[in-house]
């Protein structure tokens, strides 16, 4: 057998993960994921050559959700030696716009900017450290959601804040890029005219945003400096007006607690006070539950028509993500809310539904480090 690369990513929920052979990135030999992280009953399911099997953990976080699938692994490719493992590592900061092998002094710089995500990077990082522990002998590679963004003009990054803070790092990095790159990758195989479009991607999962890409290069985003900006998501907020924040710190709120707020207790589950799962929602009668899917619906059609401005113009929408790929209710609801735009050449908007594949875009980058 060739040497085996491997795929972690570790999103706020779930932890995905794909094994493949080095020469071919796009065959996964194995693969699966571990859903609903932090919560009572998480669920590991793996897809193998025999099939797929399912099993519930009990209540874990990321760094048993790890042990799970590094278990898996050695279960059904026993002796496999892997020979690099990728991580889908959300934030690069203004210093990483590409894939990197990780070193001491690599890892140093991602644990100094830990802080900027704070729902993602410990996961991202968590996962770094105990690959290194079980396969020491691979190399371990960090690919960046933000790298994608990374080339946006100005005009599109910048906050309407004093220079200097830009110059600080204080600017709208945009996230899912992997996704973003998978979605462009899998367009192109099919021979779609990827760079005469202006295709709007709408990541739609735990985590939600829209891209605007252009000339098959991103040129802006709804999400900015943290994945807390643009769309209503599982349980962050997205768009909210800072005065808000600065109200609840004069009602006596510090910074821990807002933080808990914002991402953990906003979103779905702060408006219908029921779940953050778009399938627990759908199967509700509570009107409270049907309040929260139209605002969620109402802020992607709002978002999708920014980039629309931003790119004078929209021919495609690609569906992708958790709620994306799997609620045809959700991408119903936006296409008919999007139903007044023209167009390519008057003809309608194209709304495709795709894979998101960001483990696929890590085994990629893997590989080629290992070139």
């Amino acid at each position: 057998m060739a040497d085996l690369i491997l795929a972690l990513n570790a999103g706020s929920s779930s932890l995905k993960f794909e094994l493949a052979e080095a020469p071919s990135p796009d065959t996964a030999i194995l693969s699966g994921r571990v859903e609903r992280i932090g919560e009572d009953v998480p669920r590991l399911t793996i897809d193998a050559p025999s099939g797929r099997t399912s099993e519930d953990l009990p209540p874990s976080d990321h760094h048993a959700a790890l042990a799970a699938v590094t278990a898996a692994v050695a279960h059904h490719v026993p002796g496999a030696r892997i020979a690099g493992v990728g991580h889908r590592i959300v934030h690069g900061g203004t210093r990483f716009d590409a894939p990197v092998i990780v070193t001491n002094a690599i890892l140093a710089e991602l644990e100094a900017i830990r802080a900027l995500a704070p729902l993602h990077q410990p996961a991202g990082l968590a996962g770094i450290s105990a690959a290194t522990a079980a396969a020491p002998s691979a190399i371990q590679v960090a690919c960046f959601d933000t790298g994608f963004h990374a080339g946006q003009p100005r005009l599109h990054d910048a906050y309407a804040l004093p220079r200097s803070l830009y110059d600080e790092g204080i600017r709208r990095y945009g996230f899912h890029g992997l996704s973003c790159s998978s979605i462009l990758r899998a367009l192109g195989a099919e021979g779609y005219p990827v760079a005469d479009r202006r295709i709007a991607i709408a990541h739609l999962g735990s985590g939600c945003s829209v891209t605007a890409v252009a000339g098959g290069q991103s040129l802006a985003t709804s999400m900015g400096f943290s994945t807390l900006d643009g769309l209503t998501m599982g349980t962050r907020p997205g768009h909210l007006d800072p005065g808000v924040l600065l109200h609840l710190m004069r009602q006596g709120h510090d910074a821990d607690s807002l933080e808990r707020l914002l991402y953990k207790q906003s979103g779905l589950l702060g408006l219908s006070g029921l779940s953050n799962d778009m399938r627990d929602l759908r199967n509700s009668d509570a009107p409270e539950a049907a309040e929260a899917i139209a605002h969620f619906t109402a802020r992607i059609v709002e978002e999708i028509c920014r980039m629309a401005g931003a790119m004078g113009g929209l021919d495609t929408v690609v569906f992708c993500g958790g709620i994306g790929e799997n609620d045809p209710e959700t991408r119903a609801d936006i296409a008919a809310g999007l139903a007044f735009l023209p167009g390519h050449a008057g003809q309608g908007v194209d709304f495709l539904t795709r894979e998101t594949k960001e483990e696929r875009e890590v085994l990629h980058a893997v590989a080629a480090c290992l070139k």
